[in-house]
């Protein structure tokens, strides 16, 4: 048991770190690399063929680092008798629910919205693209304050 406490904390290290790393490049690099190289509907499928890859990283990365908090949260309760409820679980539970809501909810309404067969009828494609924006910049902001804390 020994060994395993070093590698999670390693992990719990490592991990918001790469992850803020995979959102600052989808962010900084690729997506703006293609709508500048790209057509109008070419961009779209480039768009969401990353999209749909950061969605599942971003749910293993947050679940794993859940996890880590979670039981990191259960010892420190168990030998001082603190909150099982810590500020990383908080902001691991953020990033989850921000790529659950923006992906996971909303893309299936902004593809319906994009055709023009949505149920969505109060809400354009464009409104829905800035709430996904919104929640995938809220998601960063929260790696990247799970990330400065695991630095601390």
């Amino acid at each position: 048991m020994a060994t395993l406490k070093p590698f999670s904390e390693n992990l719990r290290r490592l991990l918001p770190g790469v992850w803020f790393g995979v959102l600052l490049a989808i962010a900084l690099i690729a997506t703006p690399a293609a709508s500048t190289s790209l057509d109008r509907a070419s961009f779209g499928a480039v768009a969401r063929a990353i999209f749909a890859r950061e969605a599942p990283t971003s749910l293993i990365l947050g679940v794993v680092l859940l996890v880590i908090e979670r039981r990191d949260a259960l010892a420190r309760h168990m030998a001082t008798g603190m909150s099982q409820f810590s500020t990383e679980m908080v902001l691991a539970i953020v990033a989850l629910f921000c790529t659950v809501a923006g992906y996971y909810g909303l893309e299936p309404m902004m593809e319906q919205a994009r055709t023009g067969t949505g149920t969505v009828a109060s809400l354009t494609f464009l409104q829905l693209h800035a709430i996904s924006l919104a929640l995938f910049g809220a998601k960063g902001l929260a790696v990247l304050a799970l990330a400065w804390k695991a630095t601390r």
